[in-house]
């Protein structure tokens, strides 16, 4: 089952507390893309699209979108003063430089070591990979946004991935509608709790073993 409105924009929020001052960061396809209604002006932050924007600003207001404007999910964006337009050679070489701050995506599934397969479900069709493998092996750091369970209700963090990978041990961090995990080399931290879930449940709906961080703590 889908995340609503309100839970997909909790998950957003709580990402956005991941970013600071003067920080360059790209934004996936999916919940990510909310993560940059939530960015405070003053802390600088430019956004990066695959499709050639640097400076990317919130999304609009209904009715005043600007049809040659948008994000690599063809979803219409705003610009913050400084912004740039180039192509996306560009745009890839800014990645593949490994000029990004910071990158946020969306997954399929993640192991309890990282790896992640957000591109392809096998004899599904999809237009491509896009700039996932370039953004998951690059990026200085890589959180994933995502449902906790897919929509049978299996674990989407499992202790192996079982769809084809986008890159091995990429992710950093996984923040759900019921937890915020850190990965560690030793595997999966459970550093938050997304109220009103509880400790039981989360283990319950999680594939992967995990420890509990001696500072967990509740977002209420």
């Amino acid at each position: 089952m889908g995340l609503g409105a309100e839970t997909r924009g909790r998950i957003a929020k709580r990402a956005a507390q991941e970013i600071t001052k003067g920080m360059v960061v790209n934004l996936g396809i999916g919940i990510p893309t909310l993560v940059g209604d939530y960015l405070k002006p003053e802390l600088g932050v430019m956004l990066h699209t695959e499709n050639g924007i640097l400076g990317m600003g919130p999304s609009p207001d209904p009715g005043t979108e600007d049809g040659h404007l948008s994000n690599a999910g063809g979803y219409p964006v705003t610009l913050n003063e400084g912004a740039s337009y180039f192509d996306s050679a560009t745009a890839f070489g800014i990645i593949r430089k490994g000029y990004l701050d910071l990158t946020i995506l969306g997954a399929l599934e993640v192991s309890e070591y990282g790896d992640i397969a957000n591109w392809i479900v096998p004899g599904k069709r999809v237009p491509g990979m896009g700039g996932a493998i370039d953004l998951a092996q690059k990026a200085k750091k890589v959180i994933i946004l995502m449902n906790h369970t897919n929509k049978d209700g299996a674990s989407k963090i499992v202790e192996h991935c079982t769809l084809p990978l986008t890159v091995q041990k990429g992710a950093n961090m996984i923040i759900t509608e019921m937890a915020v995990f850190q990965i560690n080399v030793d595997g999966l931290e459970l550093i938050e709790i997304m109220s009103p879930y509880t400790l039981e449940e989360i283990e319950q709906a999680t594939d992967a073993d995990f420890k509990v961080s001696t500072m967990l703590s509740i977002n209420s």
